[in-house]
Order: C-alpha cells, then structure tokens, then sequence
C-alpha cells in the first residue's frame, strides 16, 4: 500500500492494467492456437506467430510504463513532431526496399528487420493532435477556421492510407476525427456539413477499386462465389456457428487448418467463438466494454481538457476498432482486415495499444494530484470537488 501511494497507483489503475494483461496473455493464447498449424505448414514452426506476438507484449508492457510515467502533458507541445512522423512512416510504405507488400497492400515498412505498420501508430498520432489542438483552441472549435487544422490533419492520413490501400483503417481515422471534433465542442451544423459527405463517399470507394466492389457483393451475397470474394465469410461463419453456446474446446478449432484465411490476426474472433462459444465471446465483450468505460471515467475526470480528450480519444480507438473487428468476422459489415485491440497478432497493433494505455494511466495519476478544476468536453460539464 505505501508503494502504490508513493507511486500514486489506485484500484482503477489496478483494473485497468490487469484488464490489459488479461487480454495481451489471452490473445497470446489464442494467437497459438489460431496459428499453429499454419506455422508449421508455412514455416515449419509452430510457435512462429506466437514468438512474435509475445514480443509485441512485452514491448508493449515498455511502452505502457514508460507513459504510465511520462508526463502526457509533453505531448501536445510536440503534437506536430509527432503527426510529421507518423505521415513520414505512412510514406515509406510506398519506398522500395523499405515498404513491404503483402496480397497487393503496402501496409508496413521494414526498418532493420523489424516490421512496422505506420497505420497503427497514425491512429494515435492523430488522437493527440486532435486533443492537443481542439484543447488549445476550445473556444474557436464552433469555427471552420478552429477546426480546419485537424481536418486536414485527418484527411491528409486517410488519403495516405487509402493509398496503401487499407479502407478500414481509413475509416477507422475518420470517425476518429469525427469523433475528437464532436466532444472538442464542434457545432451541430459543422457536424453535419462533414458527416453527410463523408458518408457519400463510402460508395463512391467502393465502386472505384473492383476488389471494394467484389467484397461488397461477397457480403450481400457470400454464396454467390463460394469459392472467391466470399470464401472467408462463409468460413468464419462456419467457425463461429461451430462454436455453439460453449465452443469446441481450447486448441479444437477445424477452421483453423487453413480453411480460415488470417485466422490469427483478422478473423482470430471466429477462432474464438468456435473454441469457446457465445458464452465465451459475451464474456470477452464484456471485458472490452469494462475497459473503455473505466477510460472514459478518467477522461470525465481528467485535471485538464486536453487529458480528458486524450483518454476519451484511446477509449474511442478502442470501442470503434472492437466493435468493426466484430461486424467483419459475423458478416455485418463488408469484410475488410482490421485486428482486434491486444488480441489479434501484429507487434505494433499490441504495443500501440498499450502505450495507449499508458497515457491514460498518466492522466489518471495527474488527476488524483490535481486540485478542482472546472472544464468541458463538448456535452460534459465536469467539476471535480477540491481535494481536502
């Protein structure tokens, strides 16, 4: 207890951390059991996938510790340095002998051996912009010219993902931006103005790139090329059906045996449903929604404005991309690759995602030494009482 005090560690960064760890060990888990055959077939080991997503935790846990103690604050004076770099990252992909591709996409770059994937530092990177620039600039926020900087911040990086191509990660930073501008105090008719058109051109993509199209048409209609566009559907559909109320049991997937493309990463939900059932999959769910709840409590409790953005914007990311993760793999939405947060395999998603952590665990800290303060959020007043 004295080391906590003296760390200024409370119960709710207890639940917090423990909640990530939980889901990091678990995904580890079933990253192995997801991938190990298809290890061994394709590169003889079966432990091959899993090595690399245990070493994304555990930069992950550096990551996360590091910013737990790192004072979020420094962040916005170098909000520029960090979106440059992340759209220098974004830019690479494209650099022969730098970028790597993989099925037609230039999604990472390959620095020393190290594989990265810019997108899922860009996530973020736009969060603390948005946060650092909307706090900044509260009061002109109901403005175009207040909010123009994160537009074109947020455009800028949707137009550089959208050419690797990743349309769900594109999507994934526009509703990030829309999000950050709506509870940065953005007006009604400024909402609208940006969102209409925004959605008009979700079609217009589609119809664009013949592949968006083809998976458009597997979605409406899987069976219709079973053995095509809509071969992954169908197959994550049977592994989730599979699974029942109480799943097949720990490591008894059949979907696995490579019926079921990137089982390990994308569609890892389906394995997970097939493995452990709906009951299971509840019980994950519910996991995910006591983690962005407890984020949004240190946002609505945040010493500053920019600190309650911030937290607010990582359980944004997190909700978002979690709740698409699983419209993707039960069919609710055309398929499209975007994994799910601590779980999925890929190094950088994971340590991104608790560094991420980390940053809201710092903001956490900071407000239980601040004194009241009174700001808002958008829709939120909040005044925090004195402490005595």
């Amino acid at each position: 207890m004295i080391v906590m005090k003296r760390l200024n560690i409370d119960k709710n960064s207890i639940s917090i951390v423990g909640i990530v760890l939980l889901l990091t060990s678990f995904g580890c888990l079933m990253v192995y059991s997801a991938s190990s055959y298809s290890a061994e077939y394709h590169y003889g080991n079966q432990y091959f996938f899993l090595v690399k997503q245990i070493m994304g935790v555990l930069m992950g846990i550096c990551a996360m510790l590091f910013f737990t103690f790192f004072d979020y604050h420094k962040l916005k004076k170098y909000k520029w340095v960090i979106v440059a770099g992340s759209a220098i990252l974004l830019v690479l992909v494209f650099i022969p002998g730098l970028g790597v591709e993989s099925y037609g996409a230039k999604r990472w770059v390959s620095i020393f051996g190290l594989s990265i994937q810019p997108s899922e530092i860009a996530k973020f990177a736009l969060v603390i912009f948005c946060a650092a620039h909307l706090a900044d600039n509260h009061e002109k926020a109901k403005t175009l010219k207040g909010i123009l900087p994160v537009l074109l911040v947020g455009g800028g990086l949707c137009l550089l993902i959208m050419l690797e191509p990743s349309m769900s990660v594109t999507m994934c930073i526009a509703f990030v931006t829309l999000f950050m501008l709506i509870i940065g105090g953005m007006s009604k008719k400024h909402t609208l103005m940006f969102s209409i058109p925004a959605i008009a051109v979700v079609p217009l993509l589609i119809f664009l790139e013949p592949y968006r199209l083809k998976r458009l048409l597997a979605f409406l209609d899987p069976w219709a090329s079973p053995q095509g566009e809509g071969f992954q559907l169908i197959q994550s559909l049977y592994s989730l059906g599979s699974g029942g109320w109480f799943g097949v049991g720990l490591f008894q997937s059949r979907q696995k045996y490579l019926f079921l493309p990137f089982a390990e990463s994308d569609f890892i939900l389906s394995i997970i449903g097939e493995e452990i059932g709906y009951f299971g999959l509840i019980a994950l769910m519910i996991v995910f929604l006591t983690l962005v709840i407890l984020l949004i409590k240190i946002g609505l409790n945040a010493p500053d404005r920019f600190g309650a953005l911030l937290a607010c914007g990582v359980a944004f990311i997190i909700g978002v991309q979690t709740l698409l993760n699983i419209a993707v793999v039960t069919g609710s939405i055309p398929p499209t690759g975007l994994p799910l947060p601590f779980i999925s395999s890929g190094g950088t998603s994971v340590m991104v995602f608790m560094a991420g952590i980390g940053i809201c665990l710092n903001i956490l800290r900071q407000s239980r030494k601040s004194q009241g303060k009174i700001f808002n959020i958008s829709f939120f007043k909040v005044k925090r009482k004195k402490a005595r």
